[in-house]
């Protein structure tokens, strides 16, 4: 019955302990406010966003989950003139996650994007971002997260 019990490692939990990353896997609906651990809140909960630049292609932008991104600031960061989300029917094979389970550690793995995360992820010990699958995430210090897909820290909120 304990078997039943523990959860399978999702890829990135398993590219993260190969690593030696220190993090902890988690089961949560990101979108349910109730169903989170008492120290987990919602503005700790980061969304992973996967853009277009005119100029670059793909562009991931990391924020939490209670922010709104500036795509301007992002395009300029980038190094585009603009930057439009991925259309969701394109979001799979660009990024090879569905919507809900993109995340920073399989897209650098796979596809090497440039990967920019707010600034105000620093103020904090810990963020949680999406396992790569809908209802599972990984609870990461944000420079620990940022050095191993090499992102920058930028201010890409409105």
């Amino acid at each position: 019955m304990s078997k039943k019990q523990k959860l399978k490692k999702t890829l990135v939990e398993q590219i993260l302990d190969k690593a030696k990353i220190e993090h902890t896997g988690l089961a949560i609906n990101a979108l349910e406010s109730n169903s989170l651990p008492v120290d987990i809140s919602r503005s700790d909960i980061y969304k992973t966003l996967a853009l277009i630049g005119d100029k670059t292609g793909p562009v991931i932008g990391i924020l939490p989950l209670t922010e709104h991104l500036s795509e301007k600031k992002l395009a300029k960061v980038s190094g585009n003139k603009k930057v439009s989300m991925i259309p969701q029917k394109d979001l799979q094979k660009t990024t090879g996650y569905i919507h809900g389970a993109n995340n920073p550690v399989g897209i650098w793995q796979n596809k090497k994007f440039p990967i920019f995360i707010d600034s105000i992820a620093l103020e904090h010990d810990f963020i949680v971002c999406s396992a790569g699958e809908v209802g599972r995430s990984i609870k990461i210090a944000p420079k620990v997260l940022a050095d191993f897909v090499h992102a920058q820290f930028v201010e890409i909120r409105e």
